[in-house]
């Protein structure tokens, strides 16, 4: 107890074994793509090949393993446990509760994706379903909200929880996911496998971070120049991200409570008025009869979409979509779960796993089946030959050209082009406020990492996206995020069994689940049913 509290209350500082790694790390990552962009790609482009043709059936597997996972903290006899003090309420209130995880964990991302995605699926549709048909409509929809919905909201609330716990219940003076670990590790080297554990956590968060950008600013490029009616080049798309770097630069040198939680409330209502804008001045009928037809598409099917691996035809969807966005959410999940843990304070495990997965996947649901059923309706309908737009100038000009076809089309593109700014600088500040956290030592969990460090990890995030840019394919976006995902399977295995391993110690006899019987002596006749019986409890 005495070393804990000396490091309590001790000034955080830099981790430099985690920070000058990973940096160096990153460096040599994002300067191949900045000098030789064309080979840089390729190499990376194979790697992915390579992980996704051979361990698809892993990634599958550790989203329906995620998912269990959850319903087990859910249902189970550790449901109630508090994160916190028997009297200490939730740090934040629910609305900003949930706005700082939407918007945090999901970002722009559902811009740049809610009305291209289904036009992919469009395309190629899956499980052999024929191009063009009725029913390829029907699975075109339904696939993004599988994508996007129950499964990948459980590999972010898993890691959420021992987090928390961490933080909490254990009342560790630090703000790590490798501590989060201790239960599952040995005591022999155990602060070495801790460093890997950090290096490799912030190398994932990196490469999720990375392929956010390098969707978001391609897509914010392709609205400013159909906004403005400019050509869309290089120099838009390099202002786009160094003003995305000054605003959540500056959002993370302010800090977590009047920075990040003041730009995911703004978020959260421009969000909900472009979303409900294009439900009633669109065609909201068709929109909300497609999702309804979805969500029993994908509740029927949910297991075998959520396990597809086509075997046999050996085609390239389960791994192009489903094994790439299982490696998405992964290489996330260090950095949401240590930020979702650091805001649930005061809330049960069962009200922090809920709240992850129902808000996360409804707020994700109203998203993609709005945007993508508008998308859908006008290729339908031939409205805009959204399809053509695709194939010919890629998904940014789906989104740009999709949302200027809606009513008052200039002033609703830059309702979007707004909320894509701040959607995009709320998700990439918590990054870099988790990134110098990870990288700081002795942090609590109430105080900030010093601002260079939050300020370092802004630029170096610009960087590597800089250099992603300088690749212009989306092939190097999605094998960054595979590659990048790998190392977090078997942390997010040491996760789930140190926080077992802490709830059996802490818990286990407090909370064991009481066995309530009649002994036979007291089983009544109906005749006399309305006395009271007695009952053994053991």
């Amino acid at each position: 107890m005495k070393d804990r509290n000396n490091i309590s209350n001790s000034q955080p500082k830099v981790d430099w074994s985690v920070f000058i790694v990973a940096v160096i790390i990153i460096l040599l990552c994002s300067i191949p793509l900045l000098i030789f962009p064309e080979e840089a790609s390729q190499i990376l482009k194979d790697g992915r090949d390579v992980i996704m043709t051979n361990f698809l059936w892993l990634y599958l597997i550790v989203g329906i393993s995620a998912f269990s996972f959850c319903l087990w903290l859910v249902l189970g006899r550790y449901a109630h446990i508090k994160l916190g003090s028997p009297d200490e309420s939730p740090e934040y209130s629910n609305i900003h509760w949930v706005s700082m995880m939407f918007t945090t964990a999901v970002g722009a991302s559902v811009i740049a994706w809610g009305f291209a995605e289904p036009i992919f699926y469009l395309q190629a549709p899956p499980l052999g379903i024929e191009v063009g048909s009725s029913k390829s409509f029907e699975w075109a929809h339904m696939y993004p909200l599988l994508h996007w919905g129950i499964v990948p909201w459980s590999m972010y609330a898993l890691p959420s929880v021992p987090i928390a716990y961490m933080l909490y219940v254990r009342r560790y003076p630090v703000l790590r996911i490798s501590s989060a670990c201790d239960g599952a590790l040995p005591k022999r080297g155990r602060g070495q496998i801790k460093t890997m554990i950090d290096i490799l956590i912030v190398l994932g968060i990196v490469g999720g971070v990375a392929t956010s950008l390098g969707l978001g600013v391609p897509l914010l490029s392709a609205m400013l120049a159909t906004l403005f009616e400019i050509p869309d080049n290089m120099i838009i798309k390099i202002s786009v991200l160094s003003l995305w770097t000054l605003l959540f630069g500056a959002s993370v040198y302010r800090g977590l409570k009047s920075g990040i939680k003041v730009l995911a409330n703004i978020n959260i209502v421009l969000a909900i008025f472009a979303i409900l804008f294009v439900l009633i001045a669109g065609p909201g009928v068709f929109i909300m009869d497609l999702t309804v037809n979805s969500i029993g598409l994908m509740f029927n099917n949910f297991i075998r979409a959520a396990t597809w691996t086509d075997p046999i035809q050996n085609g390239s969807f389960p791994e192009d979509w489903t094994g790439f966005y299982w490696g998405w959410w992964l290489a996330y999940t260090g950095m949401v779960g240590l930020f979702f843990g650091r805001i649930s304070r005061g809330r049960t495990i069962r009200q922090l796993v809920l709240g992850v997965i129902c808000w996360g996947s409804l707020g994700s649901w109203m998203f993609l089946a709005i945007m993508g059923g508008y998308s859908l309706y006008l290729e339908n309908t031939e409205t805009l030959a959204v399809s053509e737009i695709l194939r010919d100038q890629g998904m940014s000009y789906v989104n740009a050209l999709v949302i200027q076809s809606l009513p008052f089309g200039k002033f609703t593109l830059f309702i979007f082009t707004l909320l894509s700014i701040i959607f995009y600088a709320t998700t990439i500040d918590s990054s870099a406020y988790v990134l110098s956290s990870i990288s700081a030592k002795n942090l609590q969990s109430g105080a900030e990492p010093k601002r260079w460090n939050r300020l370092t990890w802004a630029v170096l995030l610009a960087l590597i996206s800089a250099g992603i840019l300088r690749t212009g394919a989306l092939d190097t976006v999605l094998s960054i995020t595979v590659l990048s995902s790998v190392p977090l399977i078997p942390i997010l295995i040491l996760l789930s069994i140190s926080l077992v391993r802490w709830l059996k110690k802490d818990f286990g006899d407090i909370v064991r689940p009481k066995e309530i019987s009649l002994a036979l002596k007291d089983v009544k006749s109906d005749s006399s049913a309305s006395q009271e019986g007695q009952s053994n409890t053991k």
